[in-house]
């Protein structure tokens, strides 16, 4: 009867000690950041970076006119031209409102063309497929995305695996 119990205890020993080896490991990576490190030189962005600095420019010129406008029209008041005053205030107006649509539509379309230069397949493919060598190399059983998973109240910097994503994919682009 000892020697039953005894060896049952000793299974159980065995199996908790097996059970307490296989801990579920768990990673977290800034996919925004391996995007901006990672992307930043490639052709797509830098032409998306050229796009935004040539909207920028024109929504910097619009506004320039439109303060000319403004002051042009504060002349017209003080020196009592009322007509050109009320002209001028109509075509501040009209150019506001069309400044305003311009720059809701242009920050639409960037913020579009940016996620999908983000969600684009090959860019995901190339850094799921390093996120998973990673992960399979030093035993993380999961790897979740930092700043898309409102689930993650703490975490230790010792399991961000976000720059050696980012040093593994610029290691393999420059070979």
């Amino acid at each position: 009867m000892k020697r039953t119990i005894l060896l049952m205890f000793l299974t159980l020993c065995i199996a908790v000690s097996a059970a307490a080896q296989q801990l579920t490991r768990f990673a977290v990576v800034d996919l925004p950041k391996v995007y901006s490190a990672f992307f930043r030189d490639s052709r797509p962005v830098r032409e998306f970076e050229e796009r935004s600095a040539r909207v920028q420019s024109e929504i910097d010129k619009m506004t320039r006119e439109i303060q000319e406008l403004k002051s042009k029209q504060a002349d017209a008041v003080l020196q009592g031209d009322q007509t050109q005053a009320v002209r001028l205030e109509s075509e501040v107006y009209r150019k506001s409102e069309f400044l305003r649509e311009y720059y809701t539509l242009k920050t639409a379309e960037l913020e579009d063309q940016r996620r999908r230069l983000s969600q684009s397949g090959a860019f995901l493919e190339q850094v799921y497929s390093e996120i998973r060598n990673i992960a399979e190399s030093e035993g993380y059983s999961m790897v979740l995305n930092l700043k898309e998973n409102t689930g993650i109240l703490w975490y230790s910097p010792t399991v961000d695996i976000t720059d050696k994503v980012i040093q593994n994919l610029l290691d393999k682009n420059r070979r």
